[in-house]
């Protein structure tokens, strides 16, 4: 599975972004796709998930309220629309795929993720 990450830009504090993923190869109902992102000199963190079957969510903290989380099977793609964006959003958002999704442990940590995306820039200016 190859993903393939867009929709980054530089945006002001307040405002909105919607990132796509488009999924090449198949995506099985075990799976769950994700969207991570790393901030300069930070670690990678997990910002929302999704599963592929039943199109359960589930969000960071930080994010839950502002950012949703869709998938569009047909499309194999997912979304993250951003809102109210901040400026500690600022980041390189990752895509990111899980071939075993459990709906008692959803997937958070990088580690559980088998393949990624190459991101995509989000700049939030103040």
């Amino acid at each position: 599975v190859q993903l393939q990450a867009c929709g980054g830009g530089l945006v002001q504090a307040g405002d909105s972004l919607r990132l796509s993923c488009t999924a090449s190869g198949r995506i099985f109902n075990t799976y769950a796709l994700g969207w991570f992102r790393q901030a300069p000199g930070k670690e990678r963190e997990f910002a929302a998930g999704i599963s592929w079957s039943d199109g359960n969510t589930w969000y960071a903290g930080s994010v839950k309220g502002r950012f949703t989380i869709s998938r569009d099977n047909a499309k194999n793609t997912i979304y993250l629309q951003m809102n109210t964006l901040k400026p500690e959003d600022t980041a390189v958002y990752y895509c990111a795929a899980d071939r075993t999704y459990s709906r008692l442990a959803p997937p958070r940590r990088t580690h559980e993720y088998n393949y990624w995306g190459q991101g995509t820039l989000v700049t939030v200016s103040s």
